[in-house]
């Protein structure tokens, strides 16, 4: 049996606020130090890209690619599948929904004719990467089935206010709010940064989605901070069918678990109002009427607070459900962790010398978070490191959680640099 790491939502440096590092060479390199053994080309309508995708890749099985010849790193063990992000604004039952969507092409063939289809209705794929697209979601379900059954749509981070299907802004209350009649075609939701699989299971009416956690990076720094781990029997299981069959019947014994970002350190967990500086609780944001006590503005809803709104469980009956469904661990990357160790910025010398030590010995990010023995880290670099590493693990962490657009902060130790933690893990694989 072989392990595969997925990361299935990324960009390139066509889309808006993405780094110009973002070209497959690159991206290969990058989830060769992380540990990442598929991830999804991204941004695949935008020329240019899909230009660089036809000369840089070549298909080595049903539906999976890997960089050719051609590349300057080839060699390269990474493995790619064909996947994208759109927009689509439209109004639909009297609302403007502004969603967020991961969608999913067999083949470079595939994804072509879905491009076609695209221009064909004058949607302009120059600008960027994430291109908006003039449709509602369920329309644009209808064409990409049209193009080829095979194709697949993941809403993208489904709790966030601004373009989450289920976000406060300009969401659904459900799947089939959104997509009627094809709301059985969608049978997977990423979870965002700011929610995970227990907040989810809160939702009965979730209990057939599968829930996929992914990077959504706009730099290859970021690739890689949440993740979905699989299990094949060998890589010649390996295909675009296989994977999106675990998705859809969520294989337990394929589908090993989930990566994910503590919630709480999304930008959008908690509700509050970036520019007063205002984070509240949902009980708080309830107490002042869901007003910015500073402005007397509207504050912005976060993920915690819409989960909420429409679980018709309680954490106790979810983790109970949780037990049936995929499991996660929640994990700190790496850098964050060195930082706060250290106590300096993640960017510098020190925390980069640091880093690339320890994957010199480890192999990989996620060998390390993940498998290797605490004694063993400390033996690579300290016992304060190995600790912190043991910290992340168990979920003894203090979090300042994030709200409208500004990212929670993790920190290991606390100020003081105790060793307590104030964090409970939902749902943690022994």
């Amino acid at each position: 049996m072989i392990r595969q790491i997925l990361d299935l939502h990324t960009h390139s440096k066509y889309s808006r606020a993405c780094s110009k590092e973002l070209e497959l060479p690159k991206i290969a390199a990058t989830c060769a130090i992380r540990g990442i053994d598929i991830v999804a080309t991204g941004d695949f309508t935008h020329p240019k890209w899909f230009a660089h995708l036809k000369e840089q890749l070549k298909e080595s099985g049903d539906g999976i690619y890997q960089l050719n010849s051609k590349s300057s790193t080839s060699g390269s063990s990474t493995k790619f599948l064909i996947g994208t992000e759109v927009a689509v604004i439209k109004k639909h039952k009297d609302k403007v929904r502004r969603l967020h969507l991961l969608l999913f092409a067999p083949s470079l063939e595939v994804a072509e004719k879905c491009i076609q289809e695209l221009q064909k209705r004058n949607i302009n794929l120059n600008a960027d990467g994430r291109p908006i697209i003039g449709m509602t979601a369920k329309d644009l379900l209808q064409l990409i089935l049209e193009v080829d059954e095979r194709m697949v749509m993941i809403p993208a981070h489904a709790w966030t206010p601004w373009f989450g299907v289920f976000g406060s802004k300009g969401g659904y209350d459900s799947l089939e709010d959104a997509f009627e009649e094809l709301a059985p075609r969608i049978f997977a939701i990423e979870t965002g940064l700011s929610s995970d699989p227990l907040m989810n299971w809160r939702c009965s009416w979730l209990d057939r989605i599968c829930m996929v956690s992914c990077s959504d990076a706009h730099s290859p720094q970021k690739l890689g901070r949440e993740a979905n781990v699989f299990q094949f029997t060998d890589e010649k299981e390996i295909s675009y069918d296989e994977i999106m069959r675990i998705l859809r019947t969520q294989d337990r014994k394929k589908f090993l678990y989930t990566v994910e970002f503590y919630p709480e350190e999304g930008k959008y967990h908690y509700d509050g109002h970036r520019e007063c500086k205002v984070s509240f609780h949902p009980r708080e944001t309830k107490k002042h009427k869901g007003v910015c006590p500073v402005c007397k503005r509207p504050l912005v809803i976060g993920v915690m607070n819409r989960v909420e709104e429409l679980a018709d469980r309680t954490e106790d009956e979810a983790r109970t459900t949780g037990t049936q469904r995929i499991p996660y661990k929640n994990l700190v990357p790496l850098p964050e962790i060195l930082a706060d160790t250290f106590h300096v910025g993640v960017g510098t010398k020190r925390v980069v010398e640091a880093y690339t030590d320890l994957i010199t010995h480890c192999r990989s990010e996620f060998s390390l978070l993940l498998d290797t023995p605490l004694e063993k880290i400390e033996q690579y670099s300290s016992k304060q490191i190995a600790q912190a590493i043991g910290c992340v693990r168990e979920g003894r962490i203090h979090i300042e959680p994030g709200y409208d657009g500004v990212f929670g902060v993790v920190r290991v130790f606390g100020d003081k640099e105790d060793h307590g933690g104030t964090k409970q893990l939902g749902m943690m694989l022994e």
